[in-house]
């Protein structure tokens, strides 16, 4: 190693160990994080009202330093495992690197076993259009129109070839832009469902051995202009198609910075047509609470959305059955850094569960309609330390 090459890893270590400790000792005064609503909002976003175009599935970032972002796809196949395929600009945890682009590939199979391969690459392997989804990495691509997408995958001994044909439309929690406020300090963090719920297809191969697979999939879009461990301390995210319902539930906390504001995310479609996604009427609850022993994180057994607007209210009920992934962000980063990492108290975590959802239909005080489903999918990111009040 050079001097210089010394000198700028040294820059790093120092700059990661003042981005942990800014993020989990927080900062005092007034902030808040609130999603962003206003027509002005959608004007300056370039947002034409509800309706969601394909361009808003391209790249909206430059790749720089400072900005991340990634597509998502996962599957509840007909044979009881889960696929989850995601394809990320960089890390997004540590954003200020430059473009380093990277795919992950998860299958869970009903008999526990599992199948986890990544690949990283150097940025001359990537591309993506800004005029819809169409990314590639190397051979990996994952591309589609807002209808119907295509997913191929080659790591290793693992290949795919997925479709996903939208069943519920195009949907985005009003502009899909959270703006995280400070003082003349502002960020933010953007969410696009793609597809909420469509049927998914294709074969998957591994070590030689290949698969048909079939099941009902999903796919969002996810971006960002600073890492989220400056932004959000923690959040719950699931969805699941439950009879003829769909759902879409997240609640995001900010970070301590921003006094921890919470942000509820809400949609449910019947029959492929939405019946409520306004996130003002919406109230999330847990219950059950264990202290995950891998990640010593706080994890609810359960989870209630209640969604209330004038007599008509919708409850829908999220009850963990088995973990799918436990993993610390700490473990991922070696040598030196993790030391600094853990001096710091850096230690963020992320979780995948699967359990039985239960949707409940309510006209005023009277349940009309209950329908329950066993296969769902939903996660905990934990960014900031535990507990947070």
């Amino acid at each position: 190693m050079t001097t210089g090459q010394g000198t700028r890893k040294l820059t790093q270590l120092i700059l990661l160990l003042f981005s942990c400790i800014s993020v989990c000792y927080g900062q005092t005064g007034k902030a808040t994080a609130t999603m962003k609503t206003s027509l002005d909002d959608y004007k300056q976003l370039g947002l034409s009202g509800p309706t969601v175009q394909p361009w808003e599935d391209g790249m909206r970032t430059t790749g720089g330093p400072g900005t991340y972002e990634w597509w998502y796809f996962d599957g509840s196949l007909d044979d009881g495992s889960s696929l989850v395929i995601v394809f990320y600009t960089k890390d997004q945890i540590m954003p200020d690197k430059p473009l380093k682009p990277r795919v992950s590939f998860e299958l869970d199979r009903p008999d526990g076993t599992k199948v986890h391969k990544e690949i990283e690459m150097d940025s001359s392997y990537f591309s993506a259009s800004k005029d819809s989804c169409n990314v590639r990495i190397g051979v990996n691509s994952f591309s589609g129109n807002l209808h119907d997408y295509t997913i191929h995958v080659e790591i290793d001994s693992v290949k795919a070839n997925i479709t996903l044909h939208r069943t519920v439309s195009s949907w985005r929690p009003n502009t899909g832009f959270i703006n995280f406020q400070k003082g003349k300090d502002s960020h933010y963090f953007a969410w696009l469902p793609s597809v909420p719920q469509g049927n998914v297809e294709g074969t998957v191969t591994v070590s030689g051995r290949t698969s048909a697979i079939k099941g009902v999939g999903y796919h969002d879009h996810n971006w960002g202009d600073v890492s989220m461990l400056k932004l959000i301390h923690d959040w719950y995210w699931g969805r699941a198609q439950v009879g003829n319902y769909s759902v879409i539930a997240s609640y995001i906390t900010a970070a301590d910075k921003y006094n921890n504001a919470v942000i509820p995310i809400f949609m449910l479609a019947r029959d492929g047509k939405i019946v409520a996604d306004d996130f003002t009427k919406v109230k999330f609850s847990t219950s059950n609470i264990y202290i995950d022993e891998h990640t010593k994180k706080p994890v609810a057994n359960t989870l209630v959305y209640d969604y209330i607007d004038g007599n008509t209210h919708y409850r829908v009920t999220f009850e963990r059955s088995k973990d799918l992934v436990s993993q610390r962000f700490i473990d991922k980063i070696k040598g030196f850094k993790s030391i600094l990492a853990k001096l710091a108290g850096f230690d963020g975590a992320y979780m995948r569960f699967t359990g039985k959802v239960t949707v409940e239909h309510f006209d005023g005080d009277k349940k009309i309609e209950v329908v329950k489903e066993n296969s769902a999918v939903w996660e905990l990111m934990y960014f900031g330390r535990a507990p947070h009040k």
